[in-house]
């Protein structure tokens, strides 16, 4: 299987079972089942959030899931399965959310990741991301979490750049 072999599409109802297995084995390992199907399935019926799968011969191999606000948007989960790592999936789909959110006039994208994860941490800064706080217990009271964000523009309103176009002049 080649990398373009993989496709990216927005989930679908029939695919929450397949990423919540993965977040379960992947993100979720030791500290309990979050996000099951019926959790996930409501991420994908969400407005305000975006699933999105990587397949390969219509299985799911990759997924994350972000959800927007007005100003910044936050990486909820993004997993790929071992198997597949280190092929640019997860660049892929993280790439696919970041131009959509700055497409939106999002801000800033917001994380949460294991504070000894440190694969998902290398993979993060690679992607322009910032270490911004380390959070003592955040994961069930057992782990730490560090925080990161990756700024897409300067907070605010976005800029006004349409200009009139100029009057013929001899």
């Amino acid at each position: 299987m080649t990398a373009n072999s993989v496709t990216l599409r927005l989930a679908e109802a029939r695919d929450a079972q397949a990423i919540a297995l993965m977040s379960r084995d992947l993100v979720e390992a030791g500290l309990g089942w979050k996000y099951d199907a019926a959790r996930v399935q409501r991420a994908i019926r969400e407005r305000d959030t975006v699933t999105l799968v990587a397949c390969a011969a219509d299985a799911v191999i990759g997924f994350v899931i972000m959800e927007f606000g007005d100003e910044r948007a936050h990486l909820v989960l993004l997993a790929v399965h071992p198997s597949q790592r280190r092929r640019g999936i997860g660049r892929r789909l993280l790439q696919w959310l970041l131009e959509s959110a700055q497409t939106a006039g999002i801000g800033s994208v917001h994380l949460e990741l294991r504070e000894r994860n440190e694969a998902a941490r290398a993979f993060y800064r690679a992607m322009e991301f910032s270490e911004s706080v380390r959070v003592p217990g955040y994961y069930r009271g057992r782990e730490a979490a560090l925080r990161m964000l990756r700024v897409l523009r300067v907070p605010g309103p976005p800029p006004y750049l349409w200009q009139p176009p100029a009057l013929g002049q001899k």
